[in-house]
């Protein structure tokens, strides 16, 4: 058996794509680094029993992942994770409402437009506030709410005039983004002058979003969310709290582990989901709706790996709770490579 590991996207191997290494090492499993750049990466792929590619939102991985994946899958017949049905709706909140909607389940309304004046025609009526979103963007990105029928229009011209780069996201008006921290700030422009002076990218998403615009229904009094996050046959939880003075939870990291309080209706729903849809590995954000039902927001086939290993246990399909810390790597391997025997190391947090 070999299980080809394609690198991260700064060209390295990151701790994420380490644990699925030091997993098939205690299992005496063979693996492979691969790079879609060598020569010899085909060949390399064609020996292979499982292609990993874990792809995240930047634009360099959407264009490599939706290239290379279709035909590791399709036409050569090899495994991957994720594979397409998990994946082709990544970071793409169109895509992903799309098709939860018509399959039935409660994403929370959109509205979403691909003509100018359509919008614009919504926005005279619209239910203010709202929630603006970019189709793409992780840990609450290029989401701001929008509460006056002005500020909605403006955004719509830009969306369909000039555009708006994620890179420089903000807004003016009382919709700007309004968070910073000192140290982060100071992080990622230390980080860019350092991968600059190593000729490294230095913009991650390079593509404007444009001619098309994207509303979401608010759902008020929400001061948490709840992750659900479905691997194979079970299901792991915590709970998000909202930033301070803010109605966004994703990227907070106030995370609660605390069982006594996950809705396990959230978890029988992301079950149904991740079932009817055949993902192999996804998290869903849910919150309450005005009549206290639930409904869900996002979904993500990837996420912060450390997040889930600090769930206490998880759920299996017909809700029995099994103890234990578990790295997301090990489940989606077992899965994968179908073997139920697969042993998990001990691995530093």
């Amino acid at each position: 058996m070999l299980v080809g590991i394609h690198k991260d996207q700064y060209g390295k191997f990151c701790p994420f794509l380490q644990k699925y290494e030091e997993i098939l090492d205690y299992n005496n499993i063979e693996h492979i680094r691969l790079d879609a750049s060598d020569e010899d990466f085909w060949e390399k792929v064609k020996k292979l029993d499982l292609f990993i590619f874990r792809w995240t939102h930047i634009d360099d991985h959407h264009q490599m992942a939706k290239t290379i994946i279709p035909i590791v899958e399709k036409q050569m017949g090899i495994k991957c994770f994720p594979n397409l049905a998990t994946s082709w709706h990544y970071d793409d909140k169109i895509r992903e409402y799309y098709l939860l909607k018509q399959a039935g389940f409660p994403v929370i309304d959109s509205y979403i437009f691909w003509d100018k004046n359509k919008a614009l025609k919504w926005a005279e009526n619209a239910d203010y506030p709202v929630v603006f979103k970019l189709k793409g963007g992780a840990s609450s990105q290029n989401v701001l709410l929008i509460k006056k029928k002005s500020i909605a229009k403006k955004l719509i011209k830009k969306m369909f005039c000039s555009g708006i780069n994620p890179n420089k996201f903000s807004f003016s008006g009382s919709t700007k983004h309004k968070d910073f921290n000192l140290y982060k700030t100071i992080h990622h422009w230390g980080g860019n002058v350092l991968r600059k002076y190593r000729g490294e990218d230095i913009s991650p998403f390079w593509q404007k979003h444009k001619n098309y615009v994207l509303f979401q229904k608010f759902l008020p009094n929400n001061k948490y969310d709840t992750r659900i996050t479905v691997i194979g046959n079970r299901a792991l939880a915590f709970r998000r709290f909202n930033r301070k003075n803010d109605f966004r939870s994703s990227g907070s990291g106030k995370i609660n582990y605390n069982l006594d309080n996950i809705d396990l209706n959230f978890v029988k729903i992301a079950f149904q989901i991740s079932k009817k849809l055949g993902f192999q590995s996804m998290s869903y954000d849910f919150l309450y709706n005005e009549d206290g039902k639930p409904e869900f927001s996002e979904i993500s086939y990837t996420y912060q790996d450390v997040a889930v290993r600090n769930c206490p246990g998880y759920w299996d399909s017909n809700l029995n709770w099994h103890e234990g810390h578990y790295w997301p790597q090990y489940f989606q391997l077992m899965d994968a490579l179908e073997m139920p025997e697969l042993k998990q190391p001990e691995m530093e947090v």
